[in-house]
């Protein structure tokens, strides 16, 4: 198997924020945010916010294409979700961007996170 080059820069340590779903609204007030961490072409992190109690994924990057699995919590009823995904990363003059599309019941989607600005941690 050849690996393919990563044309977007390591995920690790960064922190993206929902931006649109095909699936559902998109609160303003309170998006989805995402913790990334990468070594060695595996992703993992953590998720929570909108509709999720909190939620986890690890996975795979093989150039700038990433394929997960995740469980979370829904805030509505507690119920558990798990499931897989791909993401494609998407390096722009505005920062980094993930487009994930996915299908839930046979109705494909498209999701779109971006990158946060760096905290400072001072």
């Amino acid at each position: 198997m050849t690996v393919q080059p990563a044309l977007a820069p390591s995920l690790d340590s960064r922190r993206f924020v929902m931006e649109s779903s095909t699936n559902s609204p998109v609160d303003p007030d309170s998006p989805s945010r995402f913790r990334y961490f990468e070594k060695d072409g595996v992703i993992w992190g953590d998720y929570d916010g909108d509709t999720v109690t909190f939620g986890r994924f690890v996975g795979t990057r093989v150039g700038d294409d990433l394929s997960v699995s995740f469980v979370h919590v829904l805030v509505e009823d507690g119920s558990v979700v798990a499931g897989t995904g791909g993401s494609e990363v998407v390096a722009g003059p505005d920062g980094v961007r993930l487009v994930e599309r996915f299908e839930i019941d046979g109705v494909d989607h498209v999701s779109v996170c971006v990158e946060e600005p760096a905290q400072d941690e001072s």
